[in-house]
């Protein structure tokens, strides 16, 4: 599937060191290469939103610290888990369609280099206030996902699309985990020298040039699409004239007010961002209470409390990756419907766990729980954009930033209804979380495709569609888009 792109390169397709299709996407997935643009993009997009996860998730490890320090109360630092959440809403879902205007490379780096002074900001807290605007605006930067994904389905064939995202976005996810074990490590090693009130501050100098490098590395090595960058002119001019292709896809495209209907109109949309808020959003309010739980449950100190925490993080690494795969290659079985299948068991399977989590009482079962609910969940969320690519082929910013967005506001949601105010039961409220996850999977159920099928029914033409090539840009009934010159499933 492929938004409308303006190039400004000439494709050099014949001169692929991979396989790629007719828009010169490539048809094959090798995440240890750096030899074609398409890799380079792959790891340039899970790197960059690395270091965003890094820095958004570099304050909750150090919340023990920093609330002895400034006297805040729990109902402020779940307030300030809320917030950071709550500003990633507002940004993924301005990132779509500005990946669409801009490019998701230059999407990315700017938005990098808008957060990272925010993150460096947290050195200079001094009041509750401050320190739920700083979580606030440091959330926006989890805005870089929408662009990360955006920049897989512009480089990679539909059949290995599930695959690219949820590789590139669970080795990015692996930030959060990381952050959580190092983090606490940076600031023990700057207490040797500083005093405590001063170390926790310095510790945030690392994920802000962090950030910095990666956004520097996206502009000098990145490139939006197969074909080159894109510009913002307003002309819309073609730098190549003899490029036939780019002459046909700038004849077809449409005007951002028709995208962004054409996204924000697409029930399916909604529904993939309800099924991600409770997937990816599940997962964020892990990683936001998941240390605290154990030090506070079970007494552990601050130090295994982040390793715990960091266990569940990383698992991104091969879980979320595992998601994507599971999704093609039940696509290419049964089709779409295979695709949504996976999703559902998957998904309620992880909302089982999580009810099964806030349930044990022992300190080592609790950890053996959270691996396994860490490995289905961030699945779930794999699975969920294994799907995405397929809603719409000209609104692909926009529903890839919608479904985003749903992550956050699931977070947002699960978080205040669950964990806020003094006197939380945190092992009830996991619990909870658990069964509203089961809950919501089954909003899967609703979402059908006319030339695909959905759960329960096929196409609804005569004819099977779900294996062979779409007509490009093909209006249906009941308002759907579809995809583009792809083999869907």
């Amino acid at each position: 599937m492929e938004p409308s792109q303006r190039n400004t390169k000439t494709p050099s397709f014949s001169d692929s060191t991979i396989p790629v299709d007719s828009d010169g996407r490539a048809t094959v997935f090798r995440p240890f290469s750096l030899s074609s643009t398409h890799s380079r993009a792959f790891h340039l997009a899970w790197l960059s939103l690395f270091s965003c996860f890094f820095s958004t998730f570099s304050i909750p490890p150090l919340v023990p610290v920093i609330s002895s320090d400034l006297n805040l109360s729990a109902s402020t630092v779940s307030a300030a888990g809320i917030a950071s959440f709550a500003g990633s809403i507002f940004s993924r879902l301005a990132m779509g369609p500005l990946c669409d205007l801009i490019g998701p490379r230059t999407s990315s780096a700017i938005l990098s280099f808008l957060t990272a002074p925010v993150i460096l900001s947290a050195s200079l807290v001094s009041s509750p206030t401050s320190f739920i605007l700083v979580r606030f605006f440091v959330g926006f930067s989890l805005a870089n996902f929408v662009a990360n994904q955006y920049w897989m389905s512009s480089m990679f064939s539909g059949n290995v699309i599930g695959l690219a995202n949820g590789v590139s976005a669970g080795w990015a996810n692996v930030g959060a985990g990381i952050s959580q074990l190092l983090m606490p490590l940076i600031y023990a090693t700057i207490a040797e020298f500083f005093p405590r009130s001063i170390a926790w501050r310095v510790s945030f100098v690392f994920p802000a040039i962090f950030q910095v490098t990666t956004a520097v590395l996206v502009l000098l090595y990145g490139q939006d699409t197969p074909n080159g960058n894109r510009t913002n002119s307003n002309q819309n001019k073609i730098i190549n004239p003899e490029e036939e292709a780019v002459v046909k896809e700038e004849e077809e495209r449409s005007s951002f007010v028709e995208i962004l209907i054409g996204g924000v109109g697409n029930y399916r949309a909604w529904i993939l961002a309800l099924l991600y808020g409770y997937s990816y959003g599940v997962e964020l309010t892990t990683d936001n209470v998941i240390a605290g739980y154990f030090y506070e449950r079970f007494g552990v100190n601050l130090e295994a409390a982040g390793t715990i925490a960091a266990s569940f993080g990383i698992s991104n690494i091969a879980s979320r990756p595992a998601g994507g795969m599971i999704s093609d290659a039940l696509g290419k079985r049964f089709g779409m419907r295979g695709r949504l299948w996976g999703l559902w068991v998957v998904q309620s399977v992880a909302g089982l766990l999580c009810v099964l989590l806030g349930r044990v009482n022992s300190l080592w079962g609790s950890i053996a729980v959270m691996w396994v609910f860490s490995v289905f969940v961030q699945a779930a969320s794999g699975l969920v954009f294994g799907v995405v690519p397929f809603v719409s082929t000209r609104s692909l910013g926009v529903v890839a930033g919608i479904t985003g967005s749903g992550g956050t506001v699931g977070a947002v949601v699960t978080q205040f209804l669950l964990f806020s105010g003094d006197g939380v039961r945190k092992q009830r409220s996991i619990s909870l979380m658990g069964l509203m996850t089961f809950v919501f999977s089954l909003s899967v159920t609703s979402i059908y495709f006319p030339q695909w099928g959905g759960m329960f029914c096929g196409p609804s033409e005569e004819e099977d569609l779900s294996r062979r090539l779409l007509v490009e840009d093909e209006e249906e009934d009941d308002k759907v888009t579809s995809g583009s010159l792809r083999p869907v499933c």
